[in-house]
């Protein structure tokens, strides 16, 4: 077994849709990035990546390069899973949290796992995310921004 984690940040910025756990989720704002900026999914990929020692996901997606401008972060967890499938390992579990003060994504937790489980060949049920927020403190409870964290549990498989 093998261990990864990961974190992400993205500001704020207008114009731009919030898209968390590959599911868009209605708000004023969205998240800023050279991708979809979708920052679950890219603290997913880094714990994922990090627990074979590969690096993270600006080695493999830099975003110098305009083949990832404004990509689905879920097209690039497909590649990041398929690499981890090439080195023999399966998902043996997810956790992660995702900070924000608003908006309030409870109701799309389900929603998120039902994505990044099909995406990962997993059960639902392999996959925790939970929503919190930073209690008015930072840049995220200042609401200038998101920030995730991910532990990935990999599996060789047999």
């Amino acid at each position: 077994m093998r261990i990864g984690f990961g974190y992400d940040v993205h500001k704020f910025a207008e114009n731009r849709k919030l898209i968390i756990g590959g599911i868009e989720v209605p708000h004023s704002l969205g998240l800023l990035g050279h991708s979809d900026a979708d920052v679950l999914v890219h603290a997913i990929m880094d714990s994922m990546l990090g627990a074979l020692a590969l690096g993270d996901i600006g080695k493999h997606f830099p975003d110098t390069d305009m083949a990832y401008k404004d990509i689905d972060s879920c097209q690039l967890l497909k590649r990041v899973y398929a690499l981890i499938k090439d080195k023999g390992y399966k998902i043996g579990n997810i956790d992660s949290v995702v900070a924000l003060e608003e908006p309030k994504i409870g109701k799309y937790i389900p929603l998120m796992q039902e994505k990044l489980a099909k995406i990962l060949e997993v059960e639902e049920n392999q996959i925790s995310i939970k929503a919190t927020t930073s209690e008015g403190l930072g840049f995220v409870g200042e609401k200038l921004g998101a920030s995730a964290s991910a532990v990935c549990l990999l599996e060789k498989n047999n």
